[in-house]
């Protein structure tokens, strides 16, 4: 007779393939393990409660119905005082604007009024001296030996850039950058407790270094965002401390979104560019395809690989039913690789053209899209045309996450 699965193997099968996913092989190439979980369908329970989604259609389909929502404040309150949605660093990323709610994340929303065109031409502009002026500092060290491309170039980029745009001292812009990373545990698909602990650290320091920060620019207005948003949320505030509050999440909110994943983006963009000597000798016959190419990188290997949403109402997605407050993880790096959707999904080919969930979609597609995609074309335009081809030394280290990517450092030489 043919075996049975029942509902405790299934989960402990889950749980295996998790477990797998945590391992140093895992972070590196997590693609496999994403394969086995898809085939054991589109919508699949966690073992932990709720449902993961590995299919395109269905993710790409949650990010864009209006029934779905993030778990924003209350639904955290809801969860419990002594589960991970209780923690200090989890309560104060729900109020930054990508973990509101309509109505209140509209409001938040058309008060930033940030990286339209003209902002990001504005922005543009600095980014191509930023660039020049890392790459200088690389091929310094490069004519010494092998140079950390990470920690030289994809690490300062995003912060340098978003940092001279807020008007932020560069003298900062180290210790920030780490805050970040620190933070992004608690966003984390199963943070444990000393994770939490370091995420909740850095979330009190960066709160107040950006309170103080509006505290500044009130007592010192200019022309800067800062600035800008106190404006804004003056008119729309009565309340002083309620306006600087709100001024200091959307500040928050920018760093946050600007540094972490824009870092990890270049780090794999660079990563896949350098493992193959043939993508390098493409890009510099065809400098057209950069675009093509960075896109390429966002469905390949997206910076974050998970994004939850929590339903609205009872409903049914494909065959499994869905109650109203329960948590679907969409599992992006597994559905930019769904052979429904693409063929030869885990090759990579810079000339597909496909779209992706890589900035999320719905109204929390990400607002930071135009100046992620310009620091990434940027940076690859400037490498192709003033660097020798460059070497992977040895391959890269991953930093212990499942749901956000980031590669310890990108060790290159020239060749």
């Amino acid at each position: 007779m043919g075996s049975v699965t029942t509902p405790t193997a299934d989960r402990r099968a889950t749980v295996s393939l998790f477990s797998r996913l945590r391992t140093a092989d895992g972070q590196a190439d997590p693609f496999p393990i994403y394969a086995e979980l898809r085939a054991r369908g589109t919508v699949s329970p966690a073992p932990w409660g709720g449902h993961l989604v590995t299919g395109y259609g269905t993710c790409d389909q949650v990010l864009r119905n209006g029934l779905w929502l993030e778990p924003d404040t209350d639904w955290r309150a809801r969860q419990g005082a002594r589960t991970r949605w209780s923690a200090p660093s989890s309560r104060e990323i729900s109020r930054t604007m990508p973990a509101l709610n309509p109505p209140e994340h509209t409001r938040v929303r058309r008060s930033a009024g940030t990286f339209d065109r003209s902002t990001v031409e504005q922005i543009g502009r600095r980014v191509n001296d930023i660039v020049d002026r890392l790459l200088d500092t690389l091929h310094e060290r490069l004519r010494a030996g092998e140079a950390d491309f990470a920690e030289l170039v994809s690490e300062e980029l995003p912060v340098a850039t978003i940092g001279d745009w807020l008007g932020i001292p560069s003298a900062d812009w180290p210790r920030l950058r780490e805050l970040t990373h620190e933070q992004v545990f608690t966003q984390e698909l199963l943070p444990n407790a000393s994770q939490l602990a370091r995420s909740d650290a850095a979330m009190a320091e960066l709160r107040a270094y950006f309170l103080e920060l509006v505290r500044d620019r009130r007592a010192h207005p200019g022309d800067d965002p800062v600035s800008r948003w106190i404006r804004a949320w003056d008119e729309l505030e009565p309340d002083r401390d309620k306006a600087d509050e709100a001024v200091y999440f959307l500040a928050l909110f920018v760093l946050l979104a600007a540094l972490e994943t824009t870092s990890t983006l270049l780090s794999t963009m660079v990563l896949l560019l350098v493992e193959d000597p043939g993508r390098w000798s493409l890009l510099a016959e065809h400098p057209d395809l950069v675009p093509e190419f960075v896109e390429e990188t966002l469905r390949y290997d997206p910076p974050t690989h998970v994004i939850s949403r929590v339903a609205s109402q009872d409903c049914r997605l494909e065959d499994t039913e869905v109650r109203a407050g329960e948590m679907v993880h969409l599992m992006v790096g597994a559905a930019h690789r769904d052979p429904a959707r693409c063929t030869d999904p885990d090759s990579f080919a810079p000339r597909r053209k496909l779209t992706h969930l890589a900035f999320s979609g719905g109204i929390h597609y990400c607002l930071g899209a135009p100046l992620a995609r310009l620091e990434a074309q940027t940076l690859l335009r400037r490498m192709i045309a003033r660097l020798p081809r460059l070497t992977l030394v040895r391959r890269p280290a991953r930093a212990p996450r499942v749901a956000f990517r980031r590669l310890l450092n990108l060790d290159v030489s020239l060749t």
